[in-house]
């Protein structure tokens, strides 16, 4: 998988984009920015809520159970020196005709297993690849 990241005219607002499918990123106007895309820390927090989401649909496909609407809250702490994300939870509500039960298990299965969440708790590894300087 591959996405792409590149500065919009001179400014600290950037497209990004993987495929077809594209948004903006900027900082908020109180961290100098423009205020007109998500932070990195937003779409850190959304990959966190999406991956969730896409996996219980994903699993419920495979458990044979029907999903009619998911709501995910996800919250987070930043601070510290440098700054990082810390105490990193969120809620979910499932709206299916299944068991009560049925939706519970699968909801903590798809914890256990969603990729992004998955991939925080395993610690994932980030290096710099290479690094490009134009005059």
């Amino acid at each position: 998988m591959q996405v792409h990241i590149k500065t919009i005219h001179e400014s600290s607002a950037a497209a990004g984009w993987a495929g077809p499918r594209s948004l903006v990123i900027d900082r908020t106007p109180r961290a100098g920015g423009m205020g007109i895309g998500f932070s990195g820390e937003e779409l850190f927090m959304m990959a966190i809520g999406a991956s969730i989401c896409n996996d219980l649909y994903r699993e419920a496909a495979l458990w044979q159970v029907v999903i009619r609407h998911v709501e995910i809250i996800v919250n987070g702490d930043w601070g510290g020196e440098p700054v990082k994300a810390t105490n990193i939870r969120y809620d979910i509500k499932v709206e299916s005709a299944a068991p009560r039960e049925k939706i519970e298990e699968l909801i903590r299965h798809t914890d256990q297993i969603a990729e992004i969440p998955l991939s925080l708790r395993s610690g994932a590894a980030v290096k710099l690849n290479h690094v490009e300087v134009v005059r």
